[in-house]
Order: structure tokens, then C-alpha cells, then sequence
């Protein structure tokens, strides 16, 4: 009996290789978007249970609010894009970012 590991991918046609390789690749791509979304609702629920103490921070809880809109619109709806857009121009201005 040998320690070495045996690749057994290596055995396996190159059509069943694809296979394993695409499924291997979704698993992760579905664990990673599971995790995004355990991280999202954790600060859904900060940005809930804290008030703002400035508009700055309401800000913030603002854009994150408009990021999800504006993630939700049909692409050929350029004049919210744009609107939303302009907003967060307003927000770094005022802020003094920009």
C-alpha cells in the first residue's frame, strides 16, 4: 500500500472531467453567494437595530437601500439609472469626498 494519494480524475475521460470540474466550480460559486448573503443580512439587521447618529450614517443605509434598487431595475431603465447615479454623486459631494 502506497501513501500517495491516486488521482482519480486523471482516469476519467475528458468530457467527465469537464463534468466534475463545472460541478466542483458551481458548489463553490453557490457556497460563496450563500455566505454574501449571510453577511448582507447580517448588516441589514445592524443597519435596522442601530440608529443613525448623523446623515453621513444615514447615508450610508441610504446607498446600500439605492444599491439594491438600482440592482433590481431592467437595464434599458436608464433615467432611474442615471437618477440613482446622481444621487450618489449628491451623497459624496456633500459629504466631501468629492
Amino acid at each position: 500500500m502506497t501513501e500517495i494519494p491516486v488521482d482519480l480524475d486523471s482516469h476519467r475521460g475528458m468530457a467527465a472531467q469537464k463534468a466534475t470540474d463545472l460541478r466542483r466550480a458551481l458548489a463553490d460559486v453557490e457556497a460563496q453567494v450563500r455566505e454574501l448573503r449571510e453577511r448582507e443580512a447580517e448588516l441589514e439587521n445592524r443597519m435596522m437595530s442601530v440608529p443613525a447618529t448623523s446623515w453621513p450614517e444615514a447615508a450610508v443605509k441610504a446607498r446600500h437601500l439605492l444599491n439594491l434598487y438600482a440592482a433590481s431595475l431592467p437595464t434599458e431603465d436608464t433615467r432611474h439609472r442615471a437618477l440613482v447615479a446622481a444621487l450618489f454623486d449628491d451623497f459624496a459631494r456633500l459629504n466631501g469626498d468629492g
